[in-house]
């Protein structure tokens, strides 16, 4: 493209001229419904990878529970075998549980359509202990969306100390919730210059096709 004032010929990239430095403005692209890219093969790859690194990393925390209570029993500390395996079977046991009942949820999450009906500022805090009796407040903002789903309970999403999300959505916007994937898509991105990967949370630039970090197309 090129400049409006001088001339100068610029990519499509550069919102600055380089010789001038007028802003380049232009008319917001229009991107509006849901993208019927959320059928790519790749997210099916996706959910399939994450499913099993769930499975693996669990694996390797209830050997790693079982192996070190049984050496703790074997060491003649405070408990001793068979007591000291049973507890580190039982705590292997529950990383397992937790791994299978994460996959389970995620695959029982169903899509659905919904409006955004609110949004919230609040000032929190937290008691943070150090031992021996010791604490202090953390003082944090909380930011958070509220969505209406067209059927069912009020759905929220926040972040800590972070208001990309919250100044991403738009109250009266139109989302629709992915199912397994457990992540929102804007039906009207006209004039959004971010977009959010519906696979891995991934912050991303509008212009780009794939998420820079999972590769996972962009719903746009």
């Amino acid at each position: 493209m090129f400049c409006r004032q001088c001339g100068a010929q610029l990519s499509d990239q550069e919102r600055f001229c380089h010789r001038c430095g007028l802003e380049q403005t232009q008319p917001p692209v229009q991107r509006v419904g849901y993208s019927d890219r959320i059928q790519d093969p790749a997210f099916a790859r996706y959910l399939k990878n994450t499913n099993r690194w769930a499975a693996i990393f669990a694996s390797i925390l209830a050997v790693a529970a079982f192996v070190g209570f049984t050496i703790y029993g074997e060491s003649g500390g405070e408990m001793e075998n068979p007591e000291a395996m049973y507890i580190g079977l039982g705590i292997g046991g529950m990383f397992l549980l937790i791994a299978l009942m994460t996959v389970i949820s995620r695959k029982r999450s169903k899509t659905w359509d919904g409006t955004v009906v609110n949004k919230t500022i609040e000032h929190k805090q937290r008691r943070k202990d150090y031992g021996d009796h010791d604490y202090y407040w953390v003082k944090y903002i909380e930011y958070a969306v509220e969505i209406q789903p067209d059927q069912g309970k009020l759905y929220r999403i926040s972040a800590e100390d972070d208001d990309t999300q919250y100044n991403y959505y738009r109250i009266g916007d139109r989302v629709r919730h992915h199912g397994s994937l457990n992540s929102l898509e804007k039906y009207d991105k006209t004039g959004d210059r971010i977009i959010f990967c519906n696979a891995c949370a991934s912050l991303n630039d509008i212009r780009d096709d794939v998420c820079f970090r999972c590769k996972c197309p962009l719903l746009k």
